[in-house]
């Protein structure tokens, strides 16, 4: 996720965005099997974490598991060291949006939500995608937070069809959240993957009358389209560690991610196991 254009935490920010449509960066067939491979690797370690979130487990143990699935596999965090940034994944618990930082002092309790990010560098490429998940029995405000999300994510998945512009991926996505009385977050953003984290084009997830949005989806261009809504805000701020991202209100915050190519078939996810 980008803060809207500009630095990232890990994500773009609002701040100094481009004002000329970006160019995108087509990648091969070649490269989207790479990306492919990638996005694999990463759906592993969602896999191997989905497994031991539990009440008890603390997010450094996360963090630990997730190192482990990636050395297995050849592949490193795209996220240790970047910008400073001194963990290999995203740990986010209930208020948390994005970029909380594992530490072995947080926990995991009953009820809470966490969204857990996750990048890899696996063969000179980037697989990037985050998913929440719930810590036991969650509450219906909670449950609700997490489908709608989620849901919204295959609805903007749904329209990256060759053709389509970006815009109509945002569009899919805050309707679907706002109709559900949701609220979408506006500083932070999907992206271009590639070889780097972060490229051209911003995928807002909501119509923002940016360059981007009018831009026409070609075969060849992989994004990372990645909701960000909250329960009963769409503000945010960050926390005196410079990473930590909450809602404004401390309301729930959620996140869901994957890393998609845009081919003459239709929509590809590449970060499926």
């Amino acid at each position: 996720m980008f803060k809207r254009s500009g630095r990232k935490l890990l994500r773009r920010t609002r701040a100094n965005r481009a004002q000329q449509q970006s160019v995108p960066i087509l990648k091969s067939p070649q490269e989207i099997q790479i990306m492919r491979e990638a996005g694999r690797i990463v759906a592993r370690v969602h896999q191997a974490l989905k497994e031991a979130v539990q009440p008890g487990v603390s997010t450094w143990d996360l963090d630990q598991i997730a190192l482990g699935v990636m050395q297995k596999y050849n592949a490193v965090s795209s996220f240790l060291g970047y910008k400073g940034y001194p963990a290999n994944i995203c740990a986010s618990i209930n208020e948390e949006l994005v970029h909380g930082i594992p530490s072995k002092k947080r926990r995991l309790c009953e009820g809470d939500i966490i969204s857990i990010d996750i990048g890899v560098f696996h063969r000179g490429f980037v697989g990037d995608s985050a998913w929440s998940y719930a810590v036991g029995q969650i509450s219906d405000d909670a449950q609700k937070l997490m489908k709608v999300t989620e849901d919204s994510l295959y609805a903007g998945i749904k329209l990256a069809t060759v053709g389509n512009e970006v815009k109509e991926i945002s569009r899919a996505i805050q309707h679907h959240v706002e109709d559900s009385g949701l609220h979408i977050v506006r500083e932070y953003t999907g992206h271009g993957v590639g070889r780097d984290m972060h490229e051209p084009p911003q995928v807002l997830n909501y119509v923002g009358g940016d360059a981007d949005g009018n831009l026409l989806l070609q075969p060849g261009l992989v994004i990372a389209i990645e909701p960000m809504v909250q329960l009963s805000t769409w503000e945010t701020e960050t926390l005196r560690d410079n990473w930590t991202v909450v809602s404004k209100d401390r309301s729930l915050a959620c996140h869901f991610e994957h890393t998609v190519a845009i081919t003459n078939s239709g929509p590809k996810i590449l970060t499926l196991p």
